[in-house]
């Protein structure tokens, strides 16, 4: 069962993703999912530096990860994080924009285990990766 809203539905549900400013820039026919969020001063966790928050980048992996996870073909419809570890490489250059894509790379019957990079302007340095594991259970909206 797939979930019961498109990865643009999804998103704007999630109030922290509307905080954030976070936008839908594709999906692929592989399930890859790319989220972008703009650099915005409120996010700067180094005002001496300007370089956006860890938690920022964070939240932008993480939302990115769960819409993959949902969008995998094994999906029952919904998803939570059980565990997400991040690795930051480098600080996202103040001013550009941060994007965040993901994939899943191997479901069960309970679990959507996922990978993701976020990188700013300079793709081919990531800013953070990610690898996690996350819920696949039914959606509670389809439930209803």
């Amino acid at each position: 069962m797939a979930s019961p809203f498109t990865p643009q539905q999804f998103l704007d549900l999630l109030p922290h993703a509307r905080a954030l400013s976070m936008r839908l820039d594709s999906v692929s026919d592989d399930g890859r999912v790319t989220l972008s969020m703009p650099w915005d001063a409120r996010l700067v966790g180094d005002p001496a530096t300007g370089v956006v928050h860890g938690g920022a980048v964070y939240a932008l992996l993480d939302t990115a990860s769960g819409i993959a996870a949902t969008l995998n073909p094994g999906s029952a419809g919904g998803t939570a994080t059980l565990d997400l570890r991040i690795d930051y490489m480098r600080p996202a250059t103040p001013g550009q924009r941060i994007r965040a894509e993901a994939y899943c790379y191997n479901m069960t019957r309970s679990v959507a285990f996922i990978r993701a990079v976020a990188t700013d302007d300079d793709g081919s340095r990531p800013v953070a990766t990610a690898n996690g594991a996350f819920t696949n259970e039914a959606s509670r909206a389809a439930a209803k």
